[in-house]
């Protein structure tokens, strides 16, 4: 942006997050832009339901209204292009979520949400970027009230809003629609680069646990319909037969108040996805308390698998070699001298693994799967020599993806970094737009 053009002359703003502003701007309380829209649903004047998500105002999927019935929707307020939806709760626990977004369609929202109007002929679209570089500049962090820091309308009547001309206000919104399009469009590009990368490493990985490194290989059928044809010197095995251990912890005496700053590690389900475990944010246990779980301790090369909720079947093998705890979502499965952790790591990240976990899965509405189930899951298995070589060769293809997508995640963050700026600079007048 250092090519952007500058005001002739600028002034103090008197607002320190603001700095200064070009010199034909105001600065206004939030009363003088904005008013809260209170309109109820009553008699059910609209149907269709909206929903804030990931910054964009949505028309929410009829299954996801589970439980709510046509009477419910009269509590609703009503919603009508151009105004603004914020979401007030929670702002002590939740600093990450985009909260403000642009109604682009007539609808109702829960009363949940704040939902206002931009007055006095003022751009909506201006003011949708106004409102969202206090998001993400995290301002709106600094106002609210109460135990869990919520907003309500009267956090924006006082609030210290720009007022540019109108002229310039369209000027700038029509910028940034056009510019942030096209951000949008080339992060969109890259998450489906990233989305290929990550296929290709599952054709990858199932072609080297079903078929071996040899193309040429002469194939047997497995005697197992999912598993299908598999190399002549291959077995088929239940894990059972090539495991050690097959369970899982317990959540600890006093659930999440026994949990310190500092201590074992305890895993749970949000720690576990394919391809890693993720150690920030981890839990943590008091060393008596890992003694008082002995049966749960995990050790290096062991393959941890979620066997319950929404991320059932995510899993990785445990590469450090100190002491770890899981609770009762964390499976343990310790692998036989008969197979290595990285090929029974991919068999269970494989449609092998997936597909039975997906098959033999209980629980009704919250999937689970028992250790039975899991003890009887079919396996595939190599000679040692040819583990080994498959093992590599997971690992070469992984690591080499992972840097890949590494790449292209990083290159995403400096495009959202950038259209944060941009959004900044335009609003607050740091840039020009001609």
């Amino acid at each position: 942006m250092n090519n952007m053009q500058r005001y002739p002359a600028y002034k103090d703003s008197g607002v320190d997050w603001i700095g200064e502003v070009p010199e034909g701007w105001e600065v206004a309380p939030g009363f003088k832009i904005i008013a809260e829209r209170k309109e109820k649903n009553t008699g059910m004047k609209e149907s269709r339901v909206l929903s804030l998500s990931y910054g964009k105002v949505i028309v929410k999927p009829d299954e996801k209204l589970t439980g709510l019935v046509p009477e419910s929707f009269e509590t609703y307020q009503l919603v009508y292009p151009g105004d603004i939806i914020i979401r007030p709760t929670d702002l002590q626990n939740d600093k990450t979520s985009l909260r403000t977004g642009l109604a682009k369609n007539d609808g109702i929202i829960t009363s949940a949400y704040i939902n206002l109007r931009v007055k006095n002929d003022n751009s909506s679209q201006f003011y949708h970027y106004f409102l969202h570089c206090v998001d993400t500049t995290k301002v709106i962090y600094g106002m609210g009230s109460g135990l869990r820091q919520n907003l309500d309308f009267r956090d924006f009547r006082r609030f210290k809003f720009l007022l540019p001309p109108l002229s310039e206000q369209t000027r700038i919104a029509q910028f940034l629609d056009r510019k942030t399009a096209q951000i949008d469009q080339a992060i969109a590009q890259k998450e489906r680069l990233i989305e290929l990368l990550k296929e290709r490493r599952q054709i990858l990985i199932h072609n080297a646990v079903t078929r071996g490194l040899n193309p040429d290989v002469k194939m047997k059928d497995s005697g197992v319909e999912w598993i299908g044809m598999v190399p002549e010197g291959w077995e088929v095995k239940r894990m059972k037969h090539v495991t050690i251990k097959i369970g899982s912890g317990v959540t600890p005496s006093g659930g999440g108040t026994s949990y310190l700053d500092e201590g074992i590690p305890l895993l749970r389900s949000q720690n576990m996805l394919f391809g890693k475990i993720e150690f920030e944010g981890v839990a943590f246990i008091s060393e008596k308390t890992h003694a008082e779980m002995s049966n749960s301790q995990v050790k290096k090369g062991d393959v941890l698998l979620n066997i319950t909720g929404g991320s059932i079947g995510r899993c990785h093998f445990v590469e450090v070699d100190f002491p770890i705890n899981v609770n009762q979502h964390v499976c343990i499965v310790r692998p036989a001298k008969s197979i290595y952790t990285i090929f029974l790591n991919a068999i269970l990240a494989s449609e092998i693994g997936q597909g039975q976990i997906w098959f033999f899965q209980q629980g009704g509405g919250r999937e689970g799967l028992n250790f039975q189930a899991l003890k009887n899951f079919f396996i595939p298995l190599p000679p040692p020599k040819e583990q080994i070589a498959i093992s590599e060769q997971i690992k070469t293809v992984t690591e080499k993806i992972a840097t890949a997508i590494a790449c292209k995640q990083a290159e995403i963050e400096k495009l959202k970094e950038y259209k944060a700026t941009l959004i900044n600079s335009a609003v607050t007048g740091k840039i020009k737009i001609l």
